[in-house]
């Protein structure tokens, strides 16, 4: 039965850590682009909204892509690039809209497995 017992929590300690590997933060690539019809319907933009949203996810990208292939000071690039957006968003979205924009980017990020330190 003690044998029993000690296979079992081996087991859980084995699959705990296994689990928790897989969710160490990496600086990946930004491979995405973003959808800005399906972001303009999320957060109920105008259509004044929707094209300067339209402008700095483009300008977003091609930041995070640039970043993301930088061999020095990826982590100080990558940081740019977020807060700089996050700065042009809030001033063309309303509190309610920007504040729905921070959660859907912090959630993007950290499922992409980028980390700002």
């Amino acid at each position: 039965m003690k044998k029993l017992g000690l296979t079992l929590m081996a087991a859980l300690c084995l699959a705990a850590s296994t689990f928790a590997a897989g969710n160490q933060p990496t600086t990946a690539k930004w491979e995405g682009n973003i959808n800005v019809t399906k972001l303009s319907q999320y957060l109920k933009l105008t259509s004044a909204q929707t094209e300067e949203v339209a402008n700095i996810s483009d300008y977003f990208t091609e930041k995070m892509e640039k970043a993301s292939n930088s061999t020095k000071k990826q982590d100080e690039l990558l940081k740019t690039a977020v807060y700089g957006n996050l700065k042009l968003m809030k001033n063309t979205l309303s509190p309610e809209q920007y504040s729905k924009y921070a959660t859907l980017l912090n959630v993007t990020l950290y499922n992409k497995g980028i980390e700002l330190k």
